[in-house]
């Protein structure tokens, strides 16, 4: 499906004061030495042609434009010189292969999500989302100012990779079930599409978690090979056509509270890099994991109004399921913890960070929220 609309669109005027604004530097090394600085600046600003891997299919314009966003910042912000070439899953590298082509070198970029490398490294999971983790605003507060960039850049250095933060979902929705979920029985034997740390945790209650690729889920529901399936949230899980046959939506996803994902870059490469094309990189990346953000949350409401129209049940999860889930995912963070002394070093920082951002939520933004939200079901 062709995307729906050019993402981060840049009018002429923007794009000729972003080239100004990143070329400042080198246009006054150039007028203070004259001819002689020619050299430097082509030197300092070398044409490269770059390959990028996304981890998601071309129909999710928010996540798959992403890159494309990306890639057309750099472009313009170095007049052409630095082009990255944006690739959908299997364009050749598949998504679950995407974080071990990029260390290799196969692509020089990727664009996903840490969980991709939780298979090799469950500390991986904790750069984008656990269960009962930190909420979008938090992750983005330890990613920032709190510590969390300078933890996984020693981790992912191991792996031979570099990485900026690239976008958030926000919290995500519980998924689609045809039947309610009522009470912790009601999970027992469940085929739930779920992966990551979260599959894990419900494991504990009986689910049988079931790795299905997200064009796949509605056939898998409608032949009953699953019984509920979790996407991402209303904008996203639309596309799919999911309410059609498993009306059930539960919420909150608890297993991502706020998934943030990630610009990978091959380490080697990443270091090659001239130091203005590395701060481009960092500010478009910023740039666009706002964009990420902003979208998802101007467009979640009014997909989840068509969905309900269309006959989706909203039901939120009982509070028996949220409690012996939150009690599971401590066990499996413990368990984890006795066996990787990364994921217990940065799983203790976050819990810490986690704890820190709830006592001032709770005492401003929660009650701020909570205020609006009463006053809006009063009308």
């Amino acid at each position: 499906m062709p995307l729906d609309e050019p993402h981060l669109a840049r009018s002429p005027a923007a794009g000729t004061r972003r080239r100004s604004v990143l070329t400042a530097g080198l246009g006054a090394a150039a007028a203070l030495t004259g001819p002689l600085a020619a050299p430097a600046r082509a030197e300092s600003a070398p044409e490269l042609r770059w390959r990028l891997s996304s981890a998601y299919a071309k129909t999710l314009d928010i996540l798959y434009g992403a890159p494309e966003a990306l890639s057309r910042i750099v472009a313009e912000a170095t007049d052409g010189r630095f082009q990255i070439q944006v690739q959908g899953p299997g364009e050749p590298v598949p998504a679950e292969g995407l974080l071990d082509a990029v260390a290799a070198g196969t692509v020089e970029m990727g664009h996903g999500p840490a969980t991709l490398g939780m298979a090799k490294d469950p500390t991986f999971a904790l750069a984008t989302a656990v269960p009962f983790g930190l909420n979008a605003r938090g992750a983005a507060a330890w990613w920032q100012a709190g510590g969390a960039a300078e933890l996984f850049a020693e981790v992912f250095a191991k792996a031979g990779l570099v990485c900026l933060p690239g976008g958030n979902t926000g919290a995500q929705m519980g998924g689609w079930f045809r039947r309610e979920i009522k009470s912790l029985s009601d999970l027992q034997g469940l085929k739930f599409r779920i992966g990551g740390m979260g599959g894990q945790v419900l494991a504990k209650f009986g689910v049988q978690p079931q790795a299905v690729p997200g064009p796949e889920i509605y056939a898998a529901l409608e032949s009953k090979k699953l019984d509920a399936a979790e996407w991402i949230g209303p904008y996203d899980d639309e596309r799919l056509g999911l309410q059609k046959v498993a009306p059930i939506y539960h919420y909150p996803g608890f297993w991502e509270g706020g998934a943030m994902l990630h610009f990978w870059f091959n380490a080697e490469k990443w270091k090659a890099l001239p130091k203005s094309y590395q701060g481009i990189l960092r500010a478009a990346a910023a740039e666009v994991g706002a964009d990420v953000q902003a979208k998802y949350d101007a467009r979640n409401p009014q997909a989840l109004r068509r969905l309900v129209a269309g006959g989706a049940q909203l039901r939120p999860f009982p509070q028996d399921v949220m409690e012996a889930a939150l009690k599971n995912a401590n066990d499996v963070y413990a368990e984890m913890a006795a066996k990787n002394a990364d994921f217990r070093r940065v799983y203790e920082a976050m819990r810490t960070f986690r704890n820190e951002e709830y006592l001032w939520f709770q005492v401003a933004e929660y009650t701020y929220d909570n205020f609006m939200i009463r006053a809006r079901a009063r009308g």
